[in-house]
């Protein structure tokens, strides 16, 4: 990642070099807005995933529908033909008969009612089959076109998030080192960041560092409206000892999680509505805790970026 920054600042330094400052600011400026809109369209992937998972499905079940009924279509125009070969039969042998005698005749003529009667329900049967094969196609063709909606939809969004972690990873270039890991899997985007960087030992006030974190993290949020923002606090398994107001390791995650929402809402281009603090304590650990580095990397604020997904509810509600 910091070849990538430094790789940028050489192609920045270039351009400079080679263009004049207001060319230069007006490019970079595009690419910033570029930049932002991408990440917007990244946010809502996961769930995008599913949903694509849920109309191939439903996809795959039209089809198998279609086939059935086009199957059944088929088998009723063999009996239609067979029928109406068998009545073709009956009429000629009624002409055979009809000189013979009178009840023969009227044996025939009851056999054809009973034939026509027959070929009536089969052409209906045929009919109504016919329509609601019409319906399956323009069905399954709807379902298909949603579909491919979808994959755009979730490719969009996939490579808005890219950008997203992108921004973030930029704009926290100067923690690299110092316990703050940027990620993006699953369709979301997430900041980890110990409490080497944030807290003293069983406090949860920020220190000038950590604030000034949040503070460029929370620069970046507020360019993205669209995204729901999970801060989660988390501890290693040692129980809280000390004395105040905290109760134990879990109360201390709620807390701090709480104070680095409460950063956050400073920005005023940052909604309150797509905030939420949690604590964890110490039931999600990603590392042993039989270590101190282990311990160490515990002790840690996640925040988790989700895409809102209004807009994939509205074509799966169609």
């Amino acid at each position: 990642m910091i070849k990538k920054f430094v790789l940028a600042a050489l192609t920045l330094s270039f351009l400079a070099s080679c263009v004049s400052p207001k060319v230069y600011k007006d490019l970079e400026n595009k690419y910033n807005s570029l930049k932002k809109e991408n990440r917007k369209l990244l946010l809502e992937n996961e769930t995008l995933l599913d949903d694509k998972t849920v109309c191939e499905n439903e996809l795959s079940k039209l089809k198998d529908s279609y086939a059935s009924a086009v199957e059944q279509r088929d088998r009723l125009q063999s009996d239609y033909n067979a029928t109406k070969a068998n009545l073709d039969n009956l009429k000629a042998s009624y002409e055979a008969l009809e000189q013979n005698s009178s009840k023969a005749i009227a044996a025939n003529s009851q056999k054809n009612r009973e034939l026509l009667a027959e070929l009536d329900a089969k052409e209906q049967a045929l009919n109504a089959e016919i329509a609601r094969l019409a319906k399956l196609r323009s069905e399954l063709e709807e379902r298909s076109a949603r579909v491919v909606e979808l994959e755009r939809l979730i490719a969009e969004k996939e490579e808005a998030m890219t950008a997203l972690k992108d921004a973030i990873s930029k704009a926290l270039t100067d923690f690299e080192g110092k316990g703050l890991t940027v990620e993006q899997r699953d369709g979301k985007v997430y900041v980890s960041m110990e409490n080497k960087l944030l807290f003293n030992s069983g406090s949860w006030a920020v220190g000038v560092d950590g604030r000034r974190a949040v503070q460029q993290l929370g620069s970046v949020l507020g360019q993205n409206p669209d995204i729901a923002v999970l801060i989660e606090g988390h501890t290693d398994n040692v129980p809280y000892s000390g004395n105040g107001p905290l109760i134990d390791n879990w109360d201390l995650s709620t807390k701090r999680a709480t104070a680095i929402v409460n950063i956050l809402a400073e920005n005023d281009d940052i909604y309150p509505e797509n905030l939420t603090a949690a604590g964890r304590g110490e039931f999600a650990p990603v590392a042993s805790n039989e270590t101190p580095e282990g311990r160490a990397k515990n002790r840690r604020i996640e925040v988790i970026l989700t895409p809102k997904l209004d807009e994939l509810s509205e074509l799966l509600n169609e």
